[in-house]
């Protein structure tokens, strides 16, 4: 056992935590279409959730998805660094 705290480069955490998030997202998508099946149908009464709003409603959690994800992918793609000259 260390005796000591555990350090984690905080690049390293970080790109961990994103990484946790981009796995966690399609589950997040999963959750958030699965709302409309808890609204009530509409009735004669005007009672109810419209299906215009219900598809307003999925298509905005499909555009916060898309947005997301290229949000993250730009945070987790591999960082490109100039080679170093080596001395000759």
């Amino acid at each position: 056992m260390a005796n000591g705290p555990v350090f984690l480069e905080r690049q390293t955490y970080r790109m961990r935590r994103l990484m946790d998030a981009v796995r966690l997202l399609p589950l997040l998508g999963v959750a958030l279409w699965m709302v409309p099946l808890m609204w009530p149908l509409p009735d004669a009464e005007g009672g109810g959730i419209a299906m215009s709003t219900a598809l307003r409603y999925l298509f905005g959690v499909w555009l916060l998805l898309v947005v997301m994800r290229a949000l993250l992918w730009r945070k987790t793609r591999p960082q490109v660094t100039p080679p170093q000259d080596a001395p000759e």
